[in-house]
């Protein structure tokens, strides 16, 4: 498996840093107390293709699979992972509705984003569904990272759902990821569609799961080298504090935890666009993404002493965004659960004696 960059890699990610630089980074502030990014943002960020980047040709997108919306969505949350996540309309949940429903219904509600420009996908993770997939579903979660949604797509271990009315968001105040938004939601009806597939799930979930992972990666880039760079300039007793060791040691511990998510990220990625199962490399993938944040977000502010916890500085946003980050997919329980089950199945192979 060749991990080496490509000249289209390169070109994406030189135009994503570049919007990223210009349009989220210098706004972030006012992304949050707005909770929303501001329209002509969202119309550049489309404008760019950087919505369609994994959606198929024959629907209008760029077609480059799921190793580029990893690097999109880490080079973007570098900036600001809840902008990152308002900027996406269409967002996670296209992973459930094209692995369920096809091309057809993929477009069917392409071209319902296109015709309005503020309407949006929510994706719902119900682990713990104890219900046959069947009937009216009702329900409610108390957070979901979006500050509205048109329509309602929830996955399940064995199957998905998709609900086009019957749900109602109520603003919640949230604690990280400000820029999309927060809302507690309830539902109660018969879907639109409704699928049966515990099979096609895991394919989904682990699309789902690198969609979230690749955002903590950049969250965790993004504090692990301001925290470096201030440590770098802080001096105390006549040297940078970064040159002290037990300083030193850590940030390179930090370091090692960022590059080896990345690693992971990309493996799993790799694994699903060359239409390979990827189920377990990607549910190990997010495990490990989870517990590198609340590893690299604390000691990043750690780093800054007091000023970490001042919002003059990025990182105690990155503290609250990965760990909100960490929330999402169903989770690390689910994922821990899932990786384990790919690395001992339950009908494991036998070896010859």
């Amino acid at each position: 498996m060749n991990f080496s960059s490509n000249d289209t890699d390169d070109m994406l990610s030189e135009t994503v840093r570049r919007f990223a630089t210009e349009e989220l980074r210098p706004k972030l502030r006012e992304f949050e107390a707005r909770r929303s990014v501001a329209r002509d943002v969202q119309e550049r960020f489309e404008s760019l293709g950087l919505a369609a980047i994994d959606l198929p040709e024959a629907l209008g997108g760029v077609g480059l699979g799921l190793s580029s919306r990893v690097l999109v969505n880490r080079i973007l949350a570098e900036a600001d992972a809840g902008a990152a996540l308002a900027l996406d309309r269409f967002g996670p949940a296209a992973y459930v509705i094209e692995t369920f429903g096809g091309s057809d219904l993929l477009e069917r509600y392409r071209d319902l984003l296109a015709s309005r420009p503020e309407t949006r996908l929510a994706l719902l993770i119900d682990v713990d569904a104890g219900t046959v997939l069947e009937g009216p579903v009702r329900g409610e979660a108390a957070w979901i990272a979006s500050g509205n949604a048109d329509v309602l797509v929830c996955l399940r271990r064995d199957g998905a759902w998709v609900m086009e009315s019957g749900f109602e968001l109520e603003q919640a105040r949230g604690a990280a990821l400000h820029a999309t938004g927060a809302s507690r939601i309830r539902y109660g009806g018969a879907p639109a569609h409704v699928w049966r597939d515990s099979t096609l799930a895991a394919q989904a979930w682990a699309k789902v799961r690198l969609y979230h992972a690749a955002l903590i990666w950049g969250v965790l880039v993004d504090a692990a080298g301001f925290s470096r760079r201030y440590a770098l300039e802080r001096v105390a007793f006549g040297k940078p504090i970064a040159h002290h060791q037990a300083l030193a040691f850590l940030i390179v511990d930090m370091e090692i935890a960022v590059e080896r998510v990345g690693l992971l990220i990309a493996d799993a990625a790799r694994l699903i666009d060359a239409g390979m199962d990827g189920t377990g490399a990607a549910a190990s993938a997010f495990v490990d993404a989870v517990e590198a944040s609340r590893f690299v977000g604390p000691n990043a502010v750690q780093i800054l002493g007091g000023h970490g916890f001042m919002r003059d500085y990025p990182v105690e946003k990155a503290m609250r965004d990965s760990r909100a980050l960490g929330l999402l997919a169903g989770g690390t329980d689910a994922a821990q659960d899932d990786a384990g089950a790919a690395l001992a199945p339950a009908n494991p192979m036998e070896f010859a004696a």
